[in-house]
């Protein structure tokens, strides 16, 4: 039998003085409380109960014993609840990571503003590190993971948190130097400074778009944020986010490429764990950066 199962009973039968009595409080009946204590008795080793009639009075071990044991329930009753009520709170630590070049982008200001305004919740942010397979965070002690592409993974449950701009561009000396583009295809002819994770891209929507598999690369990196320095110094064409691109884009630092022809936004996904409750800080992280990039819009370029 189950050992808190007949601990419970017993500690009732100590505290109502009966099996009757304890059957009733437990919503059981009497034969099977007594079985239980008896059970308990066996295990131990040792008689905790002398059984009358009309009463049952406990042993020196059984008074021993009910003490232990009602303290043991108690602490394992406490702590479901508070682990219930961390459940249903925003507090505790919150672990999430994500590829470098999301980080360093606009996500890492959204986390930093939602850690302002939740001080009880302990934020642990790390960029890098993750797997192709959508679950492995888990595994790794991370609560949420973001992506930019479409998973579908029964393991996991996905929430769009926003849609990242990107602008195809380059600076006013490459393209005088180089010329400009006339059409999608005309990328080939030209030096490009590529993510080392995007080494593919699309442009235009629907049936009209095109994908374009980058072979002159004259610049390659992880990092959108070196991409868009070496745009900057003339070193070719990028693909980049249009948040950090926006100044320069703005300034005439870097000039936007074929301007009827769009270029596909990247849906950012927040993913975290299977089950019917999602924990309270979860909820409210992905309540709050749905906000917050709702409230900072990227403004729009001219083109």
């Amino acid at each position: 039998m189950d050992r808190l199962l007949v601990m419970h009973s017993f500690v009732t039968v100590a505290q109502v003085g009966s099996f009757s009595g304890a059957a009733k409080k437990l919503g059981s009946s009497g034969s099977l409380v007594s079985r239980h204590v008896a059970e308990l008795e066996r295990q131990l080793g040792v008689r905790l109960v002398n059984r009358t009639a009309r009463s049952v009075s406990l042993t020196e071990p059984g008074q021993r014993y009910a003490a232990f044991a009602a303290r043991i329930l108690e602490e394992i009753d406490a702590e479901d609840a508070g682990i219930a009520h961390l459940h249903d709170r925003a507090e505790g630590t919150l672990s999430i990571i994500c590829p470098k070049w999301i980080g360093s982008l606009d996500l890492g200001d959204a986390i930093a503003a939602f850690s302002a305004a939740h001080p009880k919740i302990q934020v642990r942010f790390e960029l890098g590190g993750i797997s192709d397979r959508t679950y492995d965070f888990l595994d790794s002690g991370f609560d949420i993971a973001f992506h930019t592409r479409d998973l579908r993974d029964s393991s996991v449950r996905l929430k769009k948190i926003a849609s990242l701009p990107f602008v195809l561009c380059a600076s006013g000396d490459y393209l005088a130097a180089n010329g400009t583009l006339q059409e999608p295809n005309d990328i080939g002819a030209h030096e490009c400074l590529v993510h080392v994770n995007d080494p593919v891209w699309r442009l235009g929507h629907g049936h009209t778009s095109t994908l374009h598999k980058i072979r002159n690369i004259a610049f390659q990196s992880n990092s959108y944020i070196a991409l868009q320095k070496a745009a900057v110094y003339g070193r070719g064409i990028a693909l980049l986010p249009q948040r950090p691109a926006y100044d320069d884009l703005v300034s005439g630092a870097l000039e936007v490429l074929l301007p009827d022809v769009p270029v596909p936004d990247r849906p950012l996904y927040a993913i975290y764990g299977p089950g019917q409750a999602t924990p309270r800080k979860i909820g409210v992280f992905l309540e709050f950066l749905t906000d917050w990039f709702s409230r900072n819009p990227i403004p729009s370029i001219k083109r």
